[in-house]
């Protein structure tokens, strides 16, 4: 049997969609869906800001030390000194209210922890949906996935369409306002309406949108001289930059490029 599976997981304090592709799948996919969701809720358990008693709101408060963590926290906070390092300073978790908060890099590299649990001889492609931030391997049917970039301010449009062959993570102010926090002037600003990072790791794709999203075209020139990793920023007016190896499957019109 060939066909596609669609599973949703609540965890992250979200809904988490998980696509599968192949032949054969109806055999192996509660297996392998089960076992990404396990793999979603214990990463939360760990991570969350929500929690009282995680791992990581203890450390917050003080009230445990970087030792005494499990060995994912120490592993992601190393990736994202990187991602620090990488974005100019832009992303930068330890200076945010309340303590360390690296959510702005957990969310995507969730995504691509789930999505290794999906890795099976029968799997033709998978991809990984946690709120915006994707992560995939594979293709479908031989074409690589193809991925809307929703429009600031009109969900029900597109601001173009990126050809998916790793991950793509998008961040902004257009669902939310406020949460995005300039680490230079410590108070929530934002230069783009959206921005979106295509690349291979999912865990650096979130933590550089972010920082795109925060710091606009000083991210977006980052970007152009990092390899691998290509941005796009779109402001409120739909005017748009990107670097110029992203990945348009459908570009949006160049009269509106600037």
């Amino acid at each position: 049997m060939s066909g596609a599976w669609h599973r949703r997981v609540e965890a992250m304090g979200t809904i988490v969609t998980l696509d599968l592709f192949g032949e054969g799948l109806d055999v192996v996919v509660d297996d392998l869906a089960t076992r990404a969701a396990a793999t979603l809720r214990q990463i939360d358990r760990v991570f969350s800001t929500y929690r009282d008693q995680s791992p990581l709101s203890r450390l917050r408060r003080g009230e445990a030390t970087l030792a005494e963590m499990p060995p994912e926290v120490p592993r992601v906070l190393d990736a994202c000194r990187e991602a620090h390092r990488l974005s100019g300073g832009w992303f930068d978790p330890w200076h945010l209210p309340g303590g360390v908060d690296p959510t702005g890099y957990v969310k995507g590299w969730a995504a691509g922890q789930a999505l290794e649990d999906l890795r099976h001889p029968q799997v033709a492609g998978a991809l990984v949906n946690a709120a915006g931030d994707l992560a995939s391997f594979g293709d479908l049917g031989g074409q690589p996935f193809r991925i809307g970039i929703a429009a600031p301010g009109d969900p029900g449009a597109l601001t173009g369409v990126v050809r998916l062959t790793g991950a793509l993570a998008t961040s902004g102010t257009a669902q939310q306002a406020g949460h995005l926090i300039d680490p230079f002037a410590g108070a929530a600003a934002a230069r783009a309406a959206s921005a979106s990072v295509a690349g291979p790791d999912p865990g650096l794709c979130d933590a550089l949108a972010t920082a795109l999203a925060v710091g606009g075209d000083v991210v977006l020139a980052r970007l152009e001289a990092l390899a691998h990793y290509e941005g796009l920023v779109v402001d409120a007016d739909g005017h748009w930059r990107a670097t110029r190896g992203f990945p348009w499957a459908e570009a949006p019109p160049a009269s509106l490029s600037r």
